[in-house]
């Protein structure tokens, strides 16, 4: 029985179950640098966060540059796996994002510079319903057009997918972030570590390449 005007501090200790949901809520109204912070710190809550912020981007990024979804995945999950071990390494002195999507893209890079190597550009892969051809599930404008016209769209996009397994892995990397992810070349060449020039003068190779080879379709 506490003593009367002093306050029973046991009475008043919060559960477990309090203190996660109030710390969760605490990470949820953080802002990108104070996450990053509380996490180089240990906080396991505020790195979850980071991940939920850019897990579907960076997924996204790997599965443009791959046009794999197996591939994608483990590329997703050996990103964030970096990220977890060299966060400390992070100095603020570029956006997280970049950080974050350099080493995707330069994951993404090695996978497709094993693939040259070893000639696996294979459109067939292996799923849980028997074998798939990735190029089958590209959307056509309308699954009841114009057979002639649905039979080009085919080709072109196998032909696209031959041209892209020729160029480079940094051409390819370029050209798919360029036109498939939309992002500017200042932001590419940050991501591959080299200068806005750069990029640009991998682009115009890959644009070069593409149109020589789709002549007969464009």
């Amino acid at each position: 029985m506490p003593v009367s005007g002093q306050r029973d501090v046991f009475a008043y200790t919060p559960s477990i179950i309090v203190l996660q949901a109030t710390a969760a809520q605490a990470a949820h109204r953080m802002d990108e640098p104070e996450l990053i912070r509380a996490a180089q710190r240990g906080d396991q809550r505020a790195f979850e966060q980071l991940v939920r912020l850019y897990d579907q981007n960076v997924l996204r990024l790997a599965l443009n540059l791959l046009r794999s979804p197996e591939d994608a995945n483990d590329i997703y999950q050996e990103a964030f796996l970096r990220v977890y071990k060299n966060l400390h390494s992070f100095r603020f002195d570029c956006s997280f994002h970049t950080w974050l999507y350099r080493i995707v893209t330069n994951l993404c890079l090695d996978a497709l510079r094993k693939r040259r190597v070893r000639r696996e550009e294979n459109t067939v892969v292996e799923t849980s319903e028997g074998f798939l051809d990735r190029m089958d599930t590209v959307e056509e404008a309308r699954a009841d057009g114009n057979p002639q016209r649905q039979l080009m769209s085919r080709q072109l996009g196998k032909k696209i997918k031959e041209v892209l397994t020729g160029l480079t892995p940094r051409e390819r990397a370029v050209f798919e972030m360029r036109h498939y992810q939309g992002l500017r070349l200042r932001t590419i060449g940050d991501m591959l570590g080299t200068s806005e020039e750069a990029a640009k003068n991998c682009l115009f190779r890959a644009t070069q390449k593409m149109r020589a080879a789709l002549g007969d379709f464009v």
